[in-house]
């Protein structure tokens, strides 16, 4: 196998950081390591297998040589210096919203549209993180049985958020137990009017509204489910909720099946031998996902799968996912993988 000369931009942030963590984990085939990030964070060192690293400016000439990039700094920064890095012969996996919607570049979740690769035009896009644990476990179903309608609701964690958001979670929470008083100042998104509580709470927003009504975190689901599964004939709706949690977001998903008929069990089967899918189900021993214990875990975790009520095609689950490893950082390296494993790295 080769060795590839490799750049993280982002490098010093959360998902920055779990990007290297599974590049190491995965013992990916690196000839050279570039870590890059903004002006402010250039100057870092940080430790990767046993050897340190001198953070970089990302700059457009600090893709010279680099045959991969792996980016997460925010979509304005992979508008500017993706192009760029492509034009200096690297492939770009971008883990931002920047050219998500882009019909020329590739939206990619192995398990689900790995194929979906061979037609990159040098910039391949990662999904958003609540995207991806539900196409994961929803794509074996919607190959068996056809896939009609997705109504999901999101329970997600405040490291989707940033690592201040954390933070400010943790002061809040102090300071509610101490009884002190407090002005929340990020969440539910930095740049918007009000900014509400999240310890103890749940806030129904994540990203700004929208002109009908759908925040752009819930349009994000519903437009990239429909990408991802070439189904633009899919009818999705979206919830998305931010809760005091830290790392794994949870989702409760309602699907109808174009086939009626599908039992529990036959489902559960299929989930369980589906690639990157972990089947917890068992609600007589009270086995079911937790966020807590998704952590850290590269796996989607699917259970609570139950026949809905009043249709015959029609079934309710609960998803959960570490939101910064398959949510972004190892989905990003798995696409690497898959660029090796398909022969598309030069």
């Amino acid at each position: 196998m080769s060795n590839y000369h490799v750049a993280v931009v982002g490098a010093t942030g959360a998902v920055g950081q779990q990007m290297l963590k599974t590049l190491e984990e995965r013992d990916f085939p690196i000839a050279s390591l570039k870590l890059l990030s903004s002006k402010r964070s250039a100057g870092k060192v940080i430790s990767f297998k046993g050897k340190e690293y001198t953070v970089e400016e990302a700059t457009p000439e600090a893709f010279e040589g680099v045959q991969i990039a792996l980016f997460s700094a925010g979509g304005s920064v992979s508008k500017a210096l993706a192009p760029e890095a492509v034009k200096r012969g690297a492939i770009v996996v971008d883990n931002t919203s920047a050219f998500r919607m882009d019909s020329n570049v590739p939206l990619v979740v192995p398990e689900v549209n790995e194929e979906a690769l061979k037609n990159h035009n040098g910039i391949i896009a990662n999904p958003n993180c609540s995207t991806i644990q539900m196409v994961v476990a929803l794509e074996p179903i919607r190959e068996k049985y056809g896939l009609k309608k997705v109504v999901v609701s999101t329970y997600q964690a405040v490291s989707g958020a940033g690592l201040e958001a954390i933070e400010e979670m943790k002061q809040q929470t102090k300071d509610i137990l101490e009884g002190k008083e407090f002005t929340p100042e990020i969440l539910p998104v930095g740049g918007d009017k009000k900014h509400y509580q999240i310890a103890f709470n749940a806030i129904p927003q994540i990203d700004l509204f929208q002109e009908n009504g759908y925040t752009y975190e819930e349009m994000k689901m519903i437009n990239e489910t429909k990408k991802i599964m070439e189904m633009a004939e899919l009818e999705v709706a979206a919830t998305c909720v931010r809760l005091p949690v830290e790392t794994g977001h949870s989702e409760s998903v309602y699907i109808e099946t174009e086939k009626g008929g599908a039992t529990v069990a036959e489902l559960k089967d299929l989930l369980a031998t589906a690639p990157g899918v972990t089947l917890q189900d068992d609600p007589a021993n009270q086995v079911y996902p937790l966020a807590s214990e998704c952590v850290g875990k590269n796996d989607v975790f699917v259970g609570r799968i139950r026949h809905d009520l009043d249709r015959d095609n029609g079934y309710h689950m609960w998803i959960v996912s570490d939101n910064l490893l398959k949510g972004a950082a190892w989905n990003s390296v798995q696409i690497a993988e898959s660029l090796v494993k398909l022969n598309l790295l030069s």
